[in-house]
């Protein structure tokens, strides 16, 4: 069985801040209008695929969602995102159900939308050596004068807010917690504390037992997505990454001509055709 876990947001999905502003309230965006705000060519249309208080905040290229249902009939596809299931519940990619999905970074799976317990339970006890160590982050992020979100204590796994100046929050955390049990992490103004063994790369060696997988196939963009790829049988990363992140393994880079959604699926999709 072929096993493909995909990163969503700047992976499959983009948010309004990378689409023109025109396009927001477009149903079409013309391909010099993407070049212009993502310096990447793409497949025509952008189409929205999240609404969060009435308004559209994330969007897929109309060629992205075609090749990720070309991809569905081919092998099984897993979302693997540090996204909470609330916030994945709200993305719709018009691309066929997903029987499987990881949430809470890899923490939480979903089989058909639902919470499989015994995953979530085993994912408590991965984490519960780093409980002090997440009680000591939840101290001093209660008391940093720079957040300025509430505190979140996701699905009991790892800790989430907002901050002014998140990289001197960052440094202010990596200095005083345990790095050998938990990694600080900051995605724009966005701040989180994660014991070390909650990873997508943990997640993606679970679940290839879970599933009996032969071979496994990872995309993502960020950093935590770096365990992913490095997990993966084929780990698929954007142009610079393997430098930007010092990451290692069976890592394939795109040249970065197009959007990475659409390049990285090609490329999967021509892998698998080699394949057969």
């Amino acid at each position: 069985m072929w096993v493909i876990h995909l990163d969503l947001d700047n992976t499959l999905i983009y948010s309004y801040k990378h689409v023109p502003k025109d396009a927001v309230c477009s149903p079409g965006v013309h391909d010099g209008e993407v070049t212009a705000c993502c310096g990447r060519r793409s497949g025509g249309r952008w189409i929205n695929v999240e609404i969060y208080q009435g308004r559209e905040i994330s969007y897929i290229t109309e060629k992205t969602q075609k090749l990720l249902g070309r991809l569905k009939e081919r092998c099984l596809i897993v979302p693997t995102t540090t996204r909470t299931q609330e916030q994945y519940d709200r993305i719709r990619l018009n691309a066929g159900s997903f029987e499987y999905s990881l949430v809470c970074n890899g923490g939480v799976l979903l089989v058909n939308g639902a919470k499989d317990g015994v995953w979530y339970q085993r994912s408590r006890e991965l984490v519960s050596g780093c409980a002090g160590e997440m009680r000591r982050a939840i101290g001093l992020l209660e008391r940093e004068p720079l957040r300025k979100f509430e505190l979140r204590f996701i699905e009991e796994l790892f800790l989430f807010t907002k901050c002014e100046e998140p990289d001197t929050v960052v440094l202010s955390l990596k200095t005083r917690l345990d790095a050998g049990k938990v990694d600080v992490f900051r995605n724009g103004e966005k701040v989180y504390v994660v014991p070390k063994k909650l990873n997508k790369g943990t997640a993606v060696q679970r679940f290839r037992e879970y599933i009996g997988a032969d071979e496994v196939i990872a995309a993502g963009d960020s950093e935590f997505d770096v365990s992913m790829a490095e997990a993966a049988d084929v780990g698929i990363v954007p142009a610079g990454f393997c430098r930007k992140y010092e990451a290692v393994g069976n890592l394939t880079e795109m040249k970065g001509e197009d959007i990475f959604s659409e390049e990285m699926l090609v490329w999967m999709e021509n892998y698998l055709s080699r394949k057969d």
